[in-house]
């Protein structure tokens, strides 16, 4: 079996880590299986160099930003190529350029174009470790670029779609995907399996436990993701292709998301082009725009509203307070304390009534829904943030996830 291993910040954080992240190594290389692995820089590392360079300047050239950060991977590489070999393992550290990571030239936000690996199947072939820096390529001038926040885990499925793995395990400091949040209900379950489409829900509403890019790629090339924890080796949450045969459940699970604002154009002209002309400008100030809600055209106006990222609320309202001068909008109304709350799940293609029963139970614990958005396999609804842990735990066990309910 060839496995591709990915090491979080945290299982790599401190030299205690690295050698127990060198025992699962060691310990897959003894059950004959091939493995490459890719690390992310020890935990803070990042944000320490980060800091260095914004003291420097208040706007570091973005080229410069990425040879600085992808130094705290290739730290992370050889430490634990070293102790790899200290146990008679032959390992050897690889930075993204070395590896073959081929990118664009778009700094500190590169996508990547090709993986030239097979001088690292070679060396699996005859079981010694590649240890590969995530995060991070080179593009055609040969400059350094990194893939931005999170990327490690895109280097990994990368690397595993470009080595023919079987597998591409996560390794992190949680031991799979939950029905909910834990920390909001103690009663949510882990799951043993999840389909590509229901994770890439769950991450793009909040759930950081994997890059949205890399469960994108995973999905367009079916590699299978095995999330399982570095600190706890019991088996984690596959991630992979819907198994058909299997009867699903309506709902899978519960997200939520905090970081959301919502912004309304009140009385705009409505006649064609308008939308084009409010979101224009988000679009060009690199913002994106979620839920978005236009009401019936009353007496040639229409109220448009919509919700951005809390983070960029401030100078959305700034961009929508020049357009709604512009358009002859009678009012412009911004509010960052929503949050978005969601039902996911594939078994909704078979299943009715689900949206009237997340409505009904949310009504009935006086819960005020401003926003509904749906796609075949999730509904949203953008709710008072106050009201999210409600909502959470309410539908959590209505739809039957609780631990106590599944078990029976």
């Amino acid at each position: 079996m060839r496995i591709v291993q990915k090491y979080g910040g945290t299982s790599v954080g401190t030299l205690e880590r690295i050698r127990k992240t060198a025992d699962i190594v060691q310990g897959e290389l003894e059950r004959g299986n091939q493995v490459a692995v890719v690390v992310s820089a020890m935990s803070g590392e990042t944000n320490r160099l980060l800091a260095l360079a914004f003291e420097v300047s208040d706007a570091p050239a973005t080229r410069e930003l990425d040879a600085m950060v992808a130094t705290g991977e290739q730290v992370s590489a050889a430490l634990l190529a070293m102790e790899l070999q200290t146990r008679g393992i032959k390992a050897y550290s690889f930075n993204g350029a070395q590896a073959g990571f081929k990118t664009d030239s778009s700094f500190v936000r590169a996508r990547i174009t090709d993986v030239q690996s097979d001088h690292l199947i070679e060396r699996m072939e005859r079981f010694e470790v590649p240890v590969v820096t995530g995060f991070q390529g080179i593009d055609a001038s040969g400059n350094i670029t990194t893939l931005g926040r999170g990327g490690s885990d895109t280097s990994a499925v990368a690397l595993a779609i470009a080595v023919k793995a079987d597998v591409c395990d996560i390794y992190t400091d949680v031991d799979g995907i939950y029905t909910t949040d834990p920390r909001i209900v103690s009663r949510a379950q882990k799951m043993d399996q999840i389909s590509f489409e229901e994770m890439l829900e769950f991450a793009s509403l909040g759930a950081k436990v994997l890059q949205t890019r890399s469960v994108e790629l995973a999905m367009r090339y079916n590699m299978p993701i095995h999330l399982r924890s570095s600190f706890d080796l019991v088996p984690g949450t596959m991630v992979t292709t819907e198994d058909e045969k299997m009867e699903r459940a309506a709902i899978s699970g519960v997200a939520y998301n905090r970081d959301e604002a919502k912004i309304t154009l009140k009385e705009i002209p409505d006649h064609p082009g308008i939308a084009s002309s409010v979101f224009g400008p988000v679009a060009e100030a690199g913002i994106n725009v979620d839920v978005i809600v236009q009401n019936v055209s009353e007496k040639g106006h229409t109220d448009i509203t919509f919700t951005v990222p809390r983070s960029d609320y401030a100078q959305t309202m700034k961009i929508m307070a020049g357009i709604s001068k512009d358009i002859g909008a009678s009012d412009l109304k911004g509010d960052n304390t929503v949050a978005k709350v969601s039902v996911i799940g594939v078994g909704m293609r078979s299943h009715a009534g689900v949206a009237q029963k997340m409505f009904q139970v949310l009504a009935a614990e006086g819960v005020n829904i401003q926003m509904i958005t749906t796609s075949e396999i999730k509904i949203t609804v953008v709710i008072d943030e106050k009201y999210v842990e409600l909502a959470v735990r309410a539908l959590h066990g209505a739809f039957g996830l609780d631990r106590e309910q599944a078990a029976t």
